[in-house]
C-alpha cells in the first residue's frame, strides 16, 4: 500500500559508494542481445550479476528492451515483457522461426545501401506489401543494426524515423548469435504489457528486475521515444510502490535508474549502490559517456 514502509527484515540499506565495473568476457557460446537498445545494460552486466539473488525460481523482466541481463543470466524460466510490440514480436519470431529470420537477414545484408535502407524504412512504416511476422522481425533487426547510432526511435505517430548510420560493415546477420538467442528465448514467456502485471504474476522465490525509462537528470535528458509513450515522475513513484509490494510477497527485486534525489528517496530502506556506466546510444553526442546510475535491491 502507498506510504507503507517495507519490512526491515527484508530490506537492507547500504551507503552509496561509487563503483567502476570491469566487463567480464562472455562464454563463446553464450547468447547476447540481438538488437541495440537505448539504456541497454551490457556495460553493467558484471555489476548486476554480482548483486543478483543466490537462487531464484522464475525470472521476470518487465522492461526487457535489448535483454542483456536476461541473456547473461540465462534463466530456465523467464517472463519477459515490454510495451514495444514490434520488439516482442521480433523475439517471438527469433525464438520459433530463427532460420527463416536468418534467411531474410542475409537478403537485407546483401542488398544493404542507403537507398535500400530508406526503402525498407518506408516499407516498415507503411506496411506495404505482404509482411509476415518473420518479415517484420528481419526488417526490425536490419533497421536497428543499420540506423544512426543503433537508436530505435519512433515519433508520436509510431513511425520509425531514424536516418541511416555511417557503418562500414554493419553486423546485419549474426547467424550463430541469433541461434543462441533463439534457444534461450524458447524458455521465456513473451508479452506486450505494462510492468504492473508482475504484482499478480510473481510470487515467493521469484526474481524481478526492473529497468524502466530513467528519471531525467536534467531538463533535456529525457528519452522515452522508443515506444512513443511517456514515463514520468508519477510512474516512478508507482513503480517504487510495486517494488515494495513484491518484496512483501517474498520476491527478490532489483532496479536500475539514474542517480537522482527523487530515486534515492523513493527507495529509502532498499540497498542502493552507485555505479558508473559508459553510455554508447543516445540521440545527442553530448549525452554519451560516463554517467552515474544506481542499482537498487530488496528482498534478499
Amino acid at each position: 500500500m502507498p506510504g507503507t514502509a517495507p519490512s526491515t527484515a527484508r530490506l537492507r540499506t547500504r551507503p552509496l559508494a561509487p563503483a567502476r565495473v570491469a566487463r567480464r568476457p562472455a562464454r563463446p557460446d553464450a547468447a547476447a542481445p540481438i538488437v541495440k537498445w537505448a539504456g541497454g545494460k551490457s556495460r553493467l552486466l558484471d555489476a548486476i550479476t554480482a548483486r543478483r539473488p543466490p537462487s531464484f525460481r522464475r525470472y521476470f523482466e518487465p522492461f526487457v528492451g535489448g535483454g542483456a541481463v536476461f541473456f547473461r543470466l540465462a534463466p530456465h524460466h523467464a517472463v519477459l515483457s515490454d510495451l514495444n510490440a514490434d520488439l516482442i514480436a521480433t523475439y517471438r519470431a527469433v525464438a520459433w522461426n530463427v532460420e527463416a529470420v536468418i534467411r531474410r537477414l542475409r537478403t537485407h545484408r546483401d542488398r544493404h545501401c542507403e537507398d535500400y535502407y530508406y526503402a525498407t524504412r518506408e516499407r516498415w512504416n507503411e506496411r506495404t506489401g505482404p509482411q509476415s511476422d518473420v518479415d517484420r522481425a528481419a526488417m526490425f533487426i536490419y533497421l536497428n543494426k543499420t540506423c544512426y547510432n543503433g537508436l530505435w526511435r519512433v515519433n508520436r505517430s509510431g513511425r520509425f524515423n531514424v536516418p541511416i548510420g555511417s557503418y562500414k560493415a554493419p553486423a546485419i546477420c549474426d547467424a550463430p548469435g541469433l541461434r543462441a538467442a533463439s534457444r534461450l528465448l524458447q524458455r521465456a514467456e513473451l508479452a506486450t504489457r505494462s510492468y504492473d502485471y508482475v504484482v499478480d504474476a510473481a510470487g515467493r522465490g521469484d526474481f524481478v528486475y526492473f529497468d524502466p525509462p530513467y528519471q531525467p537528470v536534467s531538463a533535456t535528458a529525457n528519452f522515452t521515444s522508443y515506444t512513443s509513450a511517456c514515463f514520468g515522475e508519477d510512474d516512478q513513484r508507482e513503480l517504487a510502490r510495486v517494488a515494495r509490494l513484491l518484496v512483501r510477497k517474498g520476491c527478490a527485486v532489483m532496479l536500475s535508474n539514474s542517480d537522482t534525489p527523487l530515486i534515492r528517496s523513493l527507495y529509502d530502506g532498499f540497498r542502493v549502490d552507485r555505479v558508473t556506466c559508459n553510455r554508447a546510444i543516445n540521440s545527442r553526442a553530448d549525452g554519451r559517456g560516463a554517467v552515474a546510475e544506481v542499482l537498487i535491491t530488496g528482498g534478499y
